[in-house]
């Protein structure tokens, strides 16, 4: 009974120190991996799991009960705890079958002592990396010259409402384009259903390429919550574009390849699992432009 007091007691103290993360916006290793896979040990030994699939499964079934409690608690919307359960669940797993491997091995004293060593580490990367800029390109080809495309780059009207589910259930979409004088040092403006993107030109090459600097980001979604509204921290200052640009290429038939290019950052760890869906929504993105730009110019 006294074990599981203490196992429990530790359970509740991982609960506070990820609401605590989560609240000062410290989306990094500790609280995407390390967090679940401790989540995932502490379950199975408090419920005294007699095989090791059992505690594979219990550690699943806790990190999925600590998720909702988080949504529950309106720290966190469901967007954003759906897509950390890919990540999250399978390492609640790893952390039953650690659990009931170093149970029955006698090995309770030294899985004590690395958990002790782990946070340090995983705590020092949060604080200390820097996040990569990343790359999304996308294209299609258009039925139009690249002259007759380039207007419709620089602007472009009104776009119908989404039916996507993803846009519809709470990402953000662009709406319409406009922009405030030409050339260099001109201002476009890309509105979402979010905000406006700011986006001063650097070069205007017409017809072939604009690119510009992004100076303001608006939030990158609508979170889906019980409540009326919540904000985590990841909806400012996490997803943020620092690049565009329109490459117009020129094909046979008077036909043009168009391509939208973003660059950006996010900072979320581990990197390269949030990069999967940031890269997708962006190309998602990308797409209900460019189809725009496609119809404008075709019509």
């Amino acid at each position: 009974m006294k074990t599981r007091i203490v196992i429990g007691v530790l359970g509740v103290a991982i609960l506070i120190i990820s609401a605590g993360l989560l609240h000062k916006g410290v989306y990094g290793l500790t609280l995407f991996v390390l967090i679940p896979v401790l989540i995932g040990a502490v379950a199975p030994a408090w419920a005294n799991s007699k095989t090791a699939w059992s505690a594979a499964g219990v550690g699943i079934l806790a990190n999925l009960v600590a998720s909702l409690f988080l949504l529950a608690l309106g720290a966190e919307g469901l967007i954003c705890v759906v897509m950390a359960w890919p990540l999250v669940l399978p390492l609640g797993a790893l952390g039953g079958a650690l659990s009931y491997w170093a149970q029955h091995r006698a090995l309770q004293t030294q899985a004590g002592a690395m958990l002790l060593i782990l946070p340090i580490g995983s705590l020092g990367w949060d604080f200390n990396a820097r996040p990569p800029v990343f790359e999304v390109r996308s294209s299609i080809e258009i039925d139009a010259p690249p002259e007759q495309v380039w207007k419709h780059v620089v602007t472009f009207s009104e776009l119908e409402e989404p039916h996507e589910w993803f846009f519809q259930a709470g990402l953000a979409y662009p709406k319409r384009a406009r922009i405030e004088g030409t050339g260099p040092g001109a201002i476009r403006y890309c509105e979402f259903s979010t905000g406006p993107f700011v986006e001063p030109i650097e070069v205007w090459d017409e017809p072939q390429l604009l690119r510009f600097r992004v100076t303001e980001n608006p939030a990158p979604m609508h979170e889906w919550s019980p409540y009326a509204q919540v904000l985590p921290k990841h909806l400012h200052g996490y997803l943020v574009s620092k690049q565009g640009q329109f490459r117009l290429t020129p094909l046979s038939n008077n036909r043009t390849l168009l391509e939208g290019t973003t660059w950006y950052q996010h900072g979320l760890w581990p990197a390269h699992y949030w990069r999967w869906w940031s890269d997708a929504i962006i190309h998602r993105i990308h797409m209900r432009v460019l189809s725009h730009i496609r119809a404008l110019s075709e019509g």
